[in-house]
């Protein structure tokens, strides 16, 4: 119980963007004066927070206020993504200390992608300055899908023969740290709830647009995972009947009808951009992105082609939004990924609209739209978050006894 009240009263604070007195958290969190007492000098012990001030609005006593300590605890993680992946060192905050990235092998399997993130890991705490001791752990997002429990991904697109890899504990062992592994997109919401503010409070669903798309379910505060650890995989979601077949047997599922590489395939088919196959400047760990920024570069200039096809993947991924959100009464839609920056612009323009009205709600609250409030990286940064989570977030499983 000592335990979870910890965290309960951690939690609070780092939830507050100002910091809590004692007798703010009393209230927030109904336990005693003395309990709050208690564990704040048990949580500045541990260097967890600091005393930030003090502060008073009439007679009486000035308040003391407390806060995360930024250095009190940091956590790594690595976002592994087909072309590029990505490292961080995150404080307790979720401030970024230090981040590392590399183009991921595309030869030398799984063995290879392992060998290369352990040296960025070595480097990536060396480089900060950090002491190794205050580091709780190591994170990894991945593509989906995963064994949470196992601790493997299983067949994700583009890794090619990474059908049930047991990344965590390979990870564990050539770092020497210990290895949460998770996917990509929970790990995105992890991030938002943790440091990406007012966008990452109450219910919502993050919507991570990478090569594929994706989405994680925030209920209340909490982080819904499913019974495998794989809720929000949305690849089969219909949202154009009249679209492509898909391998499911339907047509016009998500996965063949609004996603980056989809968007890419229309503007190669309408002369925009370059086939890949017939143009060797293009590399392979980079041929999407490319072509996608290029696409996207026409549509900045005003070409009605490229506008036409962003325009025409933002209606039917706003049908899936619309879809997912109805289903579960969320506030917000969150959006994110390392596609997301540039389809921003174009998205929120058109999605608010889309989204709201066919919204089952629109009479009684409306669905806002939103960009994440962690940037590009929210992959590494969520994967980081997800020990943080681990270590600190309250849970209930902490309140049962251990024979």
């Amino acid at each position: 119980m000592g335990d979870f009240n910890l965290t309960v009263i951690l939690d609070a604070i780092r939830r507050s963007t100002s910091g809590l007195s004692r007798v703010e958290l009393a209230q927030i969190v109904g336990l005693s004066p003395q309990t709050i007492s208690n564990i704040s000098r048990r949580l500045l012990d541990q260097g967890l927070i600091v005393e930030a001030g003090k502060y008073g609005n009439g007679p009486g006593k000035p308040r003391t206020i407390l806060r995360l300590n930024p250095a009190g605890m940091y956590a790594v993680g690595v976002h592994l993504d087909p072309a590029v992946t990505t490292c961080v060192l995150l404080d307790l905050v979720g401030n970024v200390v230090q981040q590392e990235s590399f183009g991921t092998p595309d030869a030398g399997g799984p063995r290879a992608v392992v060998d290369s993130l352990a040296a960025a890991v070595t480097k990536l705490v060396s480089d900060s300055g950090v002491n190794a001791e205050s580091i709780a752990g190591l994170g990894v997002s991945a593509p989906g899908p995963i064994d949470r429990d196992q601790g493997t991904v299983v067949d994700p697109p583009l890794l090619d023969g990474w059908n049930r890899v047991a990344l965590r504990d390979a990870v564990a062992k050539a770092t020497g740290m210990e290895t949460i592994l998770d996917k990509d997109v929970t790990g995105a919401a992890v991030a938002e709830t943790w440091a990406g503010g007012d966008t990452g409070t109450g219910s919502f669903v993050f919507f991570y647009i990478g090569t594929g798309i994706g989405c994680s379910i925030v209920l209340e505060d909490e982080v819904v995972r499913g019974i495998s650890g794989n809720a929000g995989e949305m690849g089969h979601i219909m949202v154009d009947p009249e679209g492509a077949e898909c391998d499911c047997g339907l047509r016009g599922c998500v996965k063949v009808a609004c996603i980056p590489p989809v968007m890419v395939a229309a503007a190669v088919a309408a002369g925009l951009v370059p086939d890949a196959r017939q143009d060797e400047s293009i590399g392979s760990g980079t041929c999407l992105q490319e072509r996608f920024a290029a696409l996207l570069d026409l549509a900045d200039e005003g070409n009605d082609e490229a506008l036409a096809i962003i325009d025409r993947s933002a209606v039917l991924i706003s049908r899936a939004v619309s879809a997912i959100t109805n289903v579960l009464d969320v506030e917000r839609a969150v959006f994110g990924g390392p596609f997301w920056s540039r389809l921003a612009p174009y998205y929120l323009d058109r999605l608010p609209e889309l989204v709201n009205t066919s919204s089952a709600t629109r009479d009684i609250h409306e669905i806002e739209i939103a960009s994440s409030g962690v940037g590009e990286d929210v992959g590494a940064v969520g994967a980081a978050c997800l020990v943080l989570e681990h270590v600190l977030a309250p849970k209930a499983q902490r309140l049962l006894l251990q024979n």
